[in-house]
């Protein structure tokens, strides 16, 4: 008897309820998609990498020093407590994820715990996040790589957008167009090239944290909190404080949702996703951890936050200048790993939804040769390279974190949902102490939201009124559930 969370129209219901309870079985996911399946290629140590290149990035690289602005020494507390939530989220993505092995990350787990419109509204959520990251890293690659593009004899006006006097940041484009064209050629030989680069981008950091220990001054973290805990406005109307730099950090902690995208190409999911997700949010903790405290003990906060580098500047100030070249050129190489990271989440979440019928279905062809999603991976790399040329960073950060704490949530509300309606199904990993963790995932997120501009909120809003539109004029009569019901 078709029921109200069955995904069916019985007569009663009409054809709102149907709309409002049309909702994916994990059953049918995991038997697949005859003619749109991913190539199995991937294990745990490209799902580790790409966990590490998509987290360690712009955020490590420049955050700390914006957040000790923010925090001062407290600046770690604002690490820890971003993990912290983040590690919540991380626990429910490694029991999702493994219970349901198949792309699309929180977009598919909401489909199946919640039905197609809170589906769409996190998939769209997540479309907006994985684009503008991978615009924002690119935009900050470029301000990194210009120096080489004036060697070449670039012309200026083609250096920056419009917003800095500047025709097009073509550096930008370009990067955005190679990494495309590199996920285009096959999933397995892009992740070899992001685990190369990963290494090469933990080395770096690992030698700052060398040559930083000498210089260690404890009194550097005296007073540890001089702006407070709570995110509170200073004299500028700026919110300060632990909290407010945690805020922020936020965003160098997210990419490891990124590693769920690809659990329809993870040889053995069941226990290569647990060890993707959980050891690449482990493994980031401990580095961000490290490296802010040795930061804060080679120099003051309000020092080294005044710059846009603060490890080469760091460097520099103990008399490394060569080696603080060395790891900015580890940055410019190594930072094209967060591009590739999120390019490819966000090409598969523009598959699944495109193969459920949400978006054009032609869209989701997969490729006979390189098994991956050809069209959708050069389309993504498209819009990245459309947004990064021509608008500002500030203007693409703004609404990263946004989309990223709505999925966040979506992903702490499926777990506690199919933990009370469907308790008997086997879990490979189960988030421990379920309840809190899922609770602390939507409680930490929404005070991370509440925190965040209102600007950013309402443009927030805006967009999502937009990708209403969308469902309503395309996905809402063109899915597969609704195409379903009216056969």
């Amino acid at each position: 008897m078709p029921g109200p969370w069955s995904g069916q129209k019985t007569k009663s219901e009409g054809m709102t309820l149907s709309f409002w309870t049309r909702r994916k079985s994990i059953d049918a996911i995991v038997a697949g998609h005859d003619g749109h399946q991913l190539k199995k290629t991937l294990s745990w140590p490209h799902l580790v990498a790409l966990g590490v290149g998509a987290i360690v990035g712009t955020g490590i690289y420049t955050l700390t020093g914006i957040g000790a602005g923010l925090a001062g020494p407290g600046v770690i507390l604002s690490f820890l407590i971003a993990g912290a939530v983040c590690a919540c989220a991380a626990l429910c993505y490694a029991e999702l994820s493994t219970m349901i092995p198949a792309s699309g990350s929180a977009y598919t787990y909401s489909y199946v715990a919640m039905g197609e419109p809170v589906a769409w509204f996190v998939g769209w959520s997540l479309i907006l996040e994985y684009t503008l990251v991978c615009a924002a890293v690119a935009v900050g690659w470029s301000a990194h790589a210009t120096g080489l593009f004036r060697m070449i004899g670039t012309p200026e006006a083609l250096l920056a957008g419009p917003h800095m006097g500047g025709l097009v940041n073509l550096p930008a484009v370009i990067i955005s167009f190679a990494v495309a064209g590199l996920l285009a050629l096959g999933t397995r030989e892009s992740a070899t090239v992001n685990m190369v680069l990963v290494a090469v981008k933990i080395i770096a950091l690992l030698v700052f944290v060398v040559l930083c220990i000498p210089a260690f001054d404890a009194s550097h973290f005296t007073p540890f909190m001089p702006q407070g805990f709570a995110a509170t406005p200073d004299a500028n109307g700026i919110k300060v404080g632990v909290m407010a730099a945690a805020s922020l950090i936020f965003f160098a902690f997210y990419g490891f949702d990124a590693v769920s995208t690809a659990a329809e190409e993870t040889k053995n999911p069941k226990r290569d996703l647990t060890i993707g997700i959980v050891g690449s949010m482990a493994v980031c903790t401990l580095i961000y951890m490290v490296v802010a405290a040795v930061s804060i003990g080679a120099s003051r906060t309000e020092v080294f936050s005044k710059s846009e580098a603060p490890l080469v500047f760091i460097l520099e100030s103990l008399s490394h200048p060569k080696v603080a070249q060395l790891v900015a050129l580890a940055a410019v190489i190594a930072l094209p790993t967060v591009i590739l990271a999120f390019m490819y989440g966000q090409s598969r979440i523009f598959f699944v939804m495109a193969r459920d019928g949400l978006l054009p279905k032609s869209l989701a062809k997969v490729n006979a040769k390189t098994g991956t999603p050809v069209l959708m991976t050069l389309l993504t790399g498209a819009l990245s390279a459309l947004i990064s040329g021509w608008l500002s960073l500030k203007d693409i950060a703004e609404l990263a974190n946004a989309g990223t704490l709505a999925a966040f949530i979506a992903v702490g509300l499926s777990v506690i949902i199919l933990r009370v309606r469907d308790p008997g199904r086997p879990r490979v990993f189960s988030t421990p102490v379920w309840p809190v963790v899922a609770s602390g995932a939507i409680l930490g997120c929404l005070y991370l939201f509440s925190s965040l501009p209102t600007t950013t909120q309402l443009y927030f809003l805006y967009a999502h009124c937009l990708g209403a539109v969308v469902y309503v004029a395309f996905g809402l009569h063109n899915s597969a559930l609704a195409r379903a019901e009216r056969t």
